[in-house]
């Protein structure tokens, strides 16, 4: 599947569709795409679509590594940009996050593609000029 968006806000509806008709009740979404892409946008739209947070609740857990949204958590919001290799990955239990009742949202998940369950779902990212998007969503062992 391919969308296209042209804005932050066309994006973030763009995720909010997505957690409404597309990703599983539960799984893990795997984001790749360069600094600025709109990751944490799409987030921001999936974590409001599952009803676990506003976007306005929402941010970048860069420096956190993993952010949790929804009493219980019903999304967990995850940022592996400053890890470098699989066993620092590792470390944040990971495998037990996405063992929960929950959808685990990966950002930069293409470093570390042996960590992923087979069934989980990629979403690229590709900036084509401007604030235009486009979102190309596969399934982990078709990328």
């Amino acid at each position: 599947m391919t969308y296209t968006t042209q804005s932050e806000e066309e994006t973030i509806e763009l995720g909010r569709l997505l957690a409404r008709e597309v990703l599983p009740p539960r799984g893990v979404v795997l984001l790749s795409g360069n600094l600025g892409a709109g990751k944490t946008a799409l987030t921001k739209g999936i974590a409001e679509g599952r009803g676990a947070a506003s976007v306005e609740e929402v941010s970048s857990p860069t420096f956190t590594l993993i952010h949790e949204y929804g009493d219980p958590p019903r999304v967990y919001h995850v940022d592996l940009y400053r890890l470098e290799t699989p066993a620092q990955a590792a470390t944040l239990g990971l495998e037990e996050l996405m063992d929960r009742d929950a959808l685990t949202v990966i950002e930069w998940g293409e470093r570390f593609p042996e960590l992923w369950p087979a069934d989980a779902v990629w979403i690229r990212i590709e900036q084509a000029g401007g604030d235009q998007r486009i979102f190309r969503i596969a399934a982990a062992n078709a990328s």
